[in-house]
């Protein structure tokens, strides 16, 4: 993009204004390389990205991130094989610390299903290296200290410094708060020479005997180290030097551990910069109001209700601004302090802002172009190197946007033509516009020449336009009027100004017809399209409140749609009531069915009709819809209890695994070494949200909810025909709670119910297979049977 034009627009004032937002070096230095660019592809990321920040600022309040030091000579100094400090270790550590919580973060993001159209891959970019930011967290404050746990022989040394303090300072407090205090300049303990003294009067200095270590300037004081403190201040010093050994090794011993991935982390530095800058990025568009642009490949510019960036959002007056489409050229006509020029700075800022990825101030659906250069002439700067006039200077820039630019241009022009005679301004000035439209190049041009009007009105694909000026008030309204050119006004300005009558009439006689008929027309205009306006808002008014009579209706008829639900769950509830009744009935009826048959001894009902007629009972209940509640379903996944499932127990705070299930309120949850009976109530499952653990299969057993009958059944203590009975009806009970499998336990004692049951069981077509239990868990006492 042409620099002087970015530079004309102010582009590095929105970049300061992004500034502010940033908290890393790596971020700022993004900001200070952004500019406008024309590819396609590039740019929808740019803007995908933005509106992903967006979303998230106003979901989340943004990606969360710290303030990031710049660490890219840290990683420099690594690669030719330095020893980092305390403070640069901190600051890589809080960079890894970072990239922990911002993947965190988007993992989250992606459970609740909020839908982003470029970050989560920008997120999944980052590398985490958790053993590294571990020990880097383990070993560094974040100041860069280096902690007492970086290593145990630095704890240990630290351990005898403070001893060796608090024996020194108790040997100088005897000094200080003794019968000797009367020998001290003053009753305190200082340092000199890294060693403990006490301030002696220089006529008692042989009383402590020990080390001169320094005096005053009036030699009256001197700074001793007394002989009972010699052999602990060496000691002391000894174990300073031995500590600043140890971190020195520390530090190489961290300095080494990263070095292997001094790129990884760098470019992490990169990427968390980047959303830094995105973040940057969508707080800024939130304190503009700003919108996503949308792209038009074939430059049609259509911005609604734009506004200037830079200028007070409370003084700011909004337009539309429209070029590409029916017409590829604007000629602003009008005069001077109208706004003309802000308006020019509108358009090619907020291209620029729209350009660089930036959401730009103006309403929902706007339109950018997608510009290769834009080019601009804005101002009366004359150039005092080359003594060139107003008017050279402005030729000059001119000639060098004619040279440069093409179909895939904008130009914007201001006083097009001036600063020489008014005809030969006007000649120039066309001339030059057929230039532009020859090149295909789009333009918006402002003139104060009349003879612009006519052109604007002859040319195709070309389009008047002006700024509002109220007569009443003698101001600029701001107001943008597409389609009317502007007319000067400056006889009406001079009679509400008090001129004399005579006067301006003398100079409308002095006016040609031909000025005096369009600024008739120009007014005429003005005061039609303030008409179709001001009927425009209160069609708009209308749309408003038939929008809202139609949202009114649209919610009463949803609540109808959610008060019939509730109606027809509460019908099936009754209908759920009168089928349980009517099972309960059912199930009597089939258990005296199944006593006749053993009584008789012969089958009058078959098994599977049974079976089938209980399955038809079941099906007749109907639930209410709430299997697809997602909050119901993740609330009751925390209550979802299996073995083997990791579990915190709240009243403790404490993660564990469960282990089994001792009743139907408790489990048995291993915590550690320990084993504790738990209450249901007290758990809740831990879900796995990033890394789903391998667990070990576990078998479920499914059976209706109307059955409350054991799987185990306890033969022992039978008579041998009573316990085959009871087997009969036992097994036809589970078949028709549906369990897949039951347990006989029958004992061992002499063998002939254990037969027994073998028997019963090999004549029972029902029964798939079966087998004596394990050995844990009972042997040949017990008989595990498949249906």
């Amino acid at each position: 993009m042409d620099k002087k034009t970015l530079s004309i627009m102010e582009y590095d004032r929105v970049k300061q204004k992004l500034n502010r937002y940033l908290v890393s070096a790596s971020g700022k230095h993004e900001v200070a390389k952004l500019e406008p660019i024309s590819d396609e592809l590039q740019l929808q990321d740019w803007i995908d990205e933005t509106k992903d920040g967006a979303d998230i600022y106003r979901l989340m309040s943004g990606v969360p991130m710290p303030k990031l030091d710049d660490i890219h000579p840290h990683m420099k100094r690594l690669e030719i094989d330095a020893t980092l400090n305390g403070s640069e270790l901190a600051q890589i550590s809080r960079v890894l610390q970072t990239v922990n919580s911002v993947r965190h973060f988007f993992a989250d993001l992606k459970d609740k299903e909020i839908e982003l159209r470029r970050l989560y891959g920008v997120a999944e970019t980052l590398t985490a290296l958790p053993d590294i930011n571990r020990r880097l967290k383990t070993a560094i404050e974040g100041d860069g200290r280096i902690t007492d746990d970086a290593s145990s022989d630095l704890k240990t040394i630290r351990n005898r410094i403070t001893h060796t303090e608090g024996e020194i300072r108790s040997t100088m407090e005897r000094f200080t708060r003794g019968k000797d205090t009367r020998y001290l300049s003053d009753a305190v303990v200082t340092i000199r020479d890294d060693r403990y003294v006490i301030p002696v009067k220089a006529e008692y200095k042989q009383r402590f005997g020990g080390i001169v270590h320094d005096q005053s300037q009036t030699g009256q004081t001197l700074y001793i180290e007394p002989e009972a403190v010699v052999g602990l201040n060496n000691r002391l010093r000894s174990d300073q030097l031995a500590e600043r050994d140890e971190e020195q090794r520390i530090l190489a011993e961290l300095s080494d551990l990263i070095r292997p991935y001094s790129n990884e982390i760098a470019q992490n530095a990169v990427i968390l910069g980047h959303l830094d800058f995105v973040n940057a990025k969508a707080k800024y568009a939130h304190a503009l109001g700003a919108t996503e642009p949308v792209i038009s490949t074939d430059n049609q510019v259509s911005l609604r209700q734009a506004r200037h960036p830079l200028i007070d959002p409370a003084k700011v007056v909004a337009n539309d601004l429209e070029l590409g489409g029916e017409y590829k050229a604007i000629i602003v006509t009008g005069p001077n302090t109208g706004g003309k020029t802000i308006t020019l700075k509108t358009l090619g800022l907020l291209q620029f802002m729209g350009q660089s990825g930036l959401f730009i101030p103006a309403n929902e659906h706007s339109q950018i172009g997608l510009f290769d250069n834009i080019f601009a002439e804005i101002g009366d700067e004359q150039s005092i190197e080359q003594s060139l006039s107003t008017f050279s200077a402005h030729m000059k820039t001119v000639i060098d946007i004619l040279s440069q630019a093409d179909s895939r241009s904008l130009i914007l022009l201001d006083e097009l033509g001036s600063g020489t005679d008014p005809k030969e301004g006007a000649a120039l000035a066309m001339a030059i516009l057929d230039q532009i439209g020859t090149l295909g190049s789009e333009v918006v041009a402002t003139t104060h020449y009349p003879e612009l009007k006519a052109y604007a009105y002859n040319r195709p694909e070309t389009i008047n336009a002006s700024m509002e000026f109220d007569t009443a008030t003698l101001q600029p309204t701001y107001r943008f009027l597409t389609g009317i050119p502007g007319s000067s006004n400056a006889l009406d300005i001079a009679q509400r100004l008090g001129l004399d009558a005579t006067v301006v009439a003398e100079a409308r006689g002095l006016t040609d017809q031909d000025s005096q008929d369009l600024n008739a027309m120009i007014s005429d205009l003005t005061a039609e399209k303030r008409a179709a306006e001001r009927e425009a808002e209160e069609l708009a008014v209308q749309l408003d409140e038939a929008q809202q009579l139609h949202d009114d209706l649209k919610n009463q008829f949803e609540q109808y749609e959610k008060n019939r639900e509730k109606l027809v769950n509460q019908a099936k509830e009754q209908a759920n009531q009168i089928v349980a009744n009517t099972r309960e009935k059912a199930d009597q009826i089939i258990s005296d069915i199944r006593k006749k048959q053993l009584t008789v001894g012969q089958s009058v009902v078959k098994e599977n009709e049974l079976i089938d007629t209980k399955g038809q009972i079941n099906a007749l209940e109907q639930h209410p819809e709430l299997k697809k509640n997602k909050v119901l379903q993740r609330e009751k996944n925390k209550h979802d209890f299996h073995k083997g499932d990791e579990v915190i127990v709240k009243s403790y705070g404490q993660q564990g695994v469960l282990m089994q299930q001792l009743d139907k309120s408790h489990w048995e949850v291993q915590l550690g070494i320990l084993k504790m009976k738990v209450a249901v109530d007290d758990l809740e499952r831990i879900t796995q949200t990033n890394q789903q653990k391998q667990k070990q299969p576990r078998t479920s057993v499914k059976r209706t909810a109307s059955s409350g009958m054991s799987p185990t059944l306890d033969l022992r203590g039978h008579r041998y025909e009573e316990a085959i009975q009871e087997l009969d009806r036992y097994i036809d009970s589970a078949l028709l709670a549906g369990y897949p499998q039951v347990t006989i336990i029958h004992g061992k004692g002499t063998g002939a119910l254990r037969k027994g049951v073998t028997d019963y069981l090999k004549r029972n077509k029902r029964v798939k297979s079966f087998g004596f239990s394990p050995a844990n868990a009972g042997g040949d006492g017990s008989t595990i049977v498949k249906f």
